[in-house]
């Protein structure tokens, strides 16, 4: 069921995916949802917020367990995170039919829209839309790199962005939550089991620093006359990585913007983006005001873009799903610094919890991202078993 998938978004050159939130590669994975959905006869809703449901039995009447991820990416990410999570709940489906199970409550196969950020800066959109956790005026206002906003594309795409929002309506149809992700980390290959369950997720956030200077000729500038804000912005990459590991977390700046860009002109603009987390919320927050007290001298503009808090997952639920998708021993719980859909939805009150499936690397967010066929196929069986108990 990847195959089919292989090619949408796929760069040939690097073999990493580029699948941004309502871009084309994005309308074509939701085609692509609907045909699975209309195959196995689900009924096909899609929220005001652009997250797509596919529904095995009416939920109106009583809310249903729901499975899922999403299908966008980070630029250049790997096929299974995300996609997995999808076609395994389609998989688990059919198991289940095979079985000749009939649930006693509805289920559900979501795909979140624009889980990654990758687009427009901020993470899980579309869950934090639904759940009211992202305020509708602040999403539509978001811009990508071409300046177009997330207002701008959703009408493009032929949707309502007046109608995004918190979504009482489509919330009331999920009882239960339960994603399951390719493993960004090797601790189940350290365990030697396939699937695992998530105990907890990591606080984490991003944040934009914007370091101003001077644009100006790079061979006619004298080092003592330039005001170059590469270097306070060096200087802050430099001091995240002594801090994270001062306290313990860890902190990133994958993505910079230079202005005006030119090779032989000293920037005018830096722009830079933090990722920070770890399992102390304290230190992520100290961590951060170390290098805003740092970047204060250079006078750079410091902006939080998203944070989302510690998410412990109900634990009657991951041990529930420990038993049932461990077989003769429960399947190992382990905390995660990787953001879900699946924590949102639980910071909301919704029950919610995680499988993961064994990554041989750990490697993810990367066209090396990868999981074996016969692990796949235990996450499958695992979510099905787990559909099947929490259904009965």
């Amino acid at each position: 069921m990847l195959e089919p998938l292989a090619h949408i978004g796929r760069d040939p050159a690097t073999g990493g995916y580029v699948r941004d939130a309502w871009s084309a590669a994005d309308m074509e994975l939701r085609e692509w949802f609907a045909g699975e959905a209309g195959r196995r006869g689900l009924d096909l809703r899609e929220d005001r917020n652009g997250n797509l449901w596919a529904w095995w039995g009416d939920p109106s009447g009583r809310p249903g367990v729901v499975t899922g991820s999403h299908l966008d990416s980070v630029r250049q990410g790997g096929a299974y995170d995300g996609p997995l999570g999808v076609v395994s709940a389609f998989a688990a489906l059919d198991l289940l039919k095979e079985r000749g199970t009939t649930p006693a409550r509805p289920v559900g196969v979501v795909c979140f829209t624009d889980e990654e950020g990758a687009r427009f800066g901020v993470p899980c959109m579309g869950s934090r839309l639904l759940t009211g956790v992202l305020a509708p005026e602040r999403a539509l206002a978001l811009t990508d790199d071409s300046g177009d906003t997330l207002a701008d594309v959703m009408t493009r795409a032929g949707r309502a962005p007046h109608e995004v929002g918190r979504d009482d309506e489509t919330l009331a149809t999920v009882a239960t939550f339960v994603e399951l992700h390719v493993e960004q980390g090797q601790a189940l290959v350290h365990e030697g089991r396939p699937v695992g369950v998530a105990a907890a997720i990591w606080p984490h956030g991003r944040w934009r620093f914007d370091f101003h200077g001077r644009a100006d000729h790079a061979g006619t500038t004298r080092l003592a006359d330039r005001d170059d804000p590469m270097l306070p912005f060096a200087r802050m990459v430099l001091a995240a990585r002594e801090a994270a590991a001062g306290r313990d977390v860890v902190a990133t700046v994958g993505k910079v913007r230079v202005s005006p860009g030119n090779a032989n002109a000293i920037p005018g603009l830096v722009s830079a983006w933090l990722d920070a987390r770890g399992a102390d919320e304290a230190a992520v927050r100290a961590l951060v005001a170390e290098l805003t007290e740092l970047t204060d001298q250079a006078g750079a503009a410091v902006r939080e873009e998203s944070w989302t808090p510690i998410v412990d997952f109900d634990v009657p639920l991951r041990e529930r799903l420990a038993r049932v998708a461990g077989g003769d021993t429960p399947a190992p719980v382990l905390p995660t610094g990787a953001g879900h859909d699946a924590g949102i939805l639980a910071s909301a009150g919704v029950p919610s919890a995680m499988l993961f499936v064994r990554n041989p690397t750990g490697v993810s967010h990367s066209p090396d991202e990868h999981a074996e066929r016969a692990d796949c196929e235990a996450g499958v069986v695992a979510l099905a078993d787990v559909l099947e108990d929490l259904c009965g």
